[in-house]
């Protein structure tokens, strides 16, 4: 344990920055995540018939497929075609497809809970659907899926550390490395483990006291 704790000392520069780098890509992915889950869902709701179908395919693609086929695709499939994209970029648009397909789904989860006649109210006082949506459909979805969106970011976490599979060196990727130069992969995983499992915990903290500031009166948990 003491030569693995030496290396982790000696590797402790590459490790924050893999942290450091798996944090960055999770706030992107999680802000971009939900800002196309909002436009994803708007698209979702339109009056038009055929957008409804195409963004119902949409989401249906990126949540019935596996993520790491998709990042796969982009990072060794697409330079087949002459279009080289960095390990970065390739984890950024990856998981943004992905995570805002997961978010939309949660916001029309949301939103078949609503209470239709304030919605009829909102027409029938001349609101355009682009009104109704920003003022009356949206505030009120985006607090009622704040237990989904927090989870997603959950799982935002731990799903970066898929990118070291298209060689960005996120937490996992260092982690990996350090085992690979001592042979303890048992202590490297379980460190690696243990801190993904603080910053969820973290996450989840704040989660909670979000969820208190923003529950709709009466629901309240």
């Amino acid at each position: 344990m003491e030569a693995f704790l030496k290396d982790l000392i000696a590797y402790g520069p590459q490790i924050l920055a893999g942290l450091k780098n798996t944090l960055w890509l999770m706030v992107i992915m999680s802000v971009a995540g939900l800002a196309g889950g909002i436009g994803v869902f708007y698209l979702s709701v339109c009056r038009q018939e055929w957008v409804r179908k195409w963004t119902e395919a949409y989401i249906s693609f990126f949540i019935g497929t596996p993520l790491i086929v998709h990042l796969f695709l982009m990072y060794y499939g697409l330079p087949q075609f002459g279009i080289r994209l960095s390990a970065f970029t390739v984890a950024v648009i990856g998981f943004t497809l992905n995570v805002s397909a997961y978010n939309a789904r949660f916001l029309a989860a949301a939103y078949n809970g609503l209470d239709r006649s304030e919605l009829e109210a909102a027409r029938s006082q001349g609101f355009s659907h682009p009104e109704t949506f920003r003022l009356i459909i949206l505030p009120q979805v985006l607090r009622l899926s704040v237990p989904s969106l927090t989870n997603q970011v959950i799982q935002n976490l731990k799903d970066t550390s898929v990118a070291f599979l298209i060689q960005f060196p996120d937490l996992f990727a260092q982690m990996q490395e350090v085992a690979s130069m001592n042979f303890q992969f048992f202590k490297a995983y379980v460190t690696a483990g243990l801190i993904y499992l603080v910053l969820a915990l973290i996450i989840v903290a704040a989660a909670r006291r979000l969820e208190k500031k923003v529950s709709l009166p009466g629901l309240a948990t």
